[in-house]
């Protein structure tokens, strides 16, 4: 069951759609970042300001070269050792990655999700031999309110499938988020890295594996 479940989010994302997937934190509400479109629907479901950029989702490292360019050394230890996990990096984004993903900014967030459907979901996106592709992806709710732990309290926040356009097309079911904290955010630009959003990572964890401070 949930391998159909996959096959049909992969569909929806592929067809232009909006889908609601679970993470190890909390749950996302994501399109291809490619599709303006849908990326725009996001914005508007959540009532998110558009200088707030979106979290690119990806299944493997490796896809750091293909959203981001001049990553410094220490953003390749901090993915080596916590992706997949609650780490988003935020890095000089490649002229590809539109700025209307990224709040009309020069830089992309990117993360890892340590969630077996969410790793599933974009394994099967990137099948084939074309570019690596992510899933641009906030929180499953409307902007300041609590993130949705369940698929049941997306339906709560957004609204079930298929009943209009502030609802997602599809939810990805894979109960409760075992995290319920959101990704420690860390900007990952300049010669030292600087604390955007404190989250499920520490940062003690953070510095004791690039020996360096974090700036806060």
């Amino acid at each position: 069951m949930a391998d159909a479940q996959v096959e049909r989010a992969v569909e929806v994302l592929l067809g232009g759609g909006v889908v609601a997937f679970p993470t190890d934190t909390v749950y996302g509400i994501g399109a291809l970042p490619n599709n303006k479109t849908s990326v725009d629907r996001i914005y508007a479901m959540k009532n998110r300001p558009r200088s707030r950029a979106l979290i690119v989702h990806v299944h493997e490292r490796a896809s750091i070269a293909a959203f981001a360019q001049d990553v410094p050394d220490y953003a390749h230890q901090l993915a080596e050792a916590f992706w997949p996990g609650a780490l988003t990096l935020v890095l000089r984004r490649r002229e590809s990655v539109p700025l209307y993903v990224t709040g009309d900014r020069d830089t992309v967030s990117l993360r890892m999700p340590n969630h077996r459907l969410a790793m599933l979901l974009m394994q099967k996106l990137n099948e084939g031999d074309g570019d690596a592709m992510g899933i641009a992806a906030p929180s499953a709710n409307r902007f300041g309110d609590a993130p949705a732990a369940t698929a049941q309290e997306v339906v709560a926040r957004l609204g079930a499938p298929g009943s209009g356009t502030d609802a997602p097309d599809f939810i990805l079911d894979g109960g409760a988020c075992p995290g319920k904290v959101p990704s420690t955010i860390l900007d990952c630009t300049g010669e030292w890295p600087r604390l955007l959003r404190r989250g499920n990572t520490s940062v003690q964890a953070l510095e004791d594996v690039i020996g360096r401070f974090v700036k806060q």
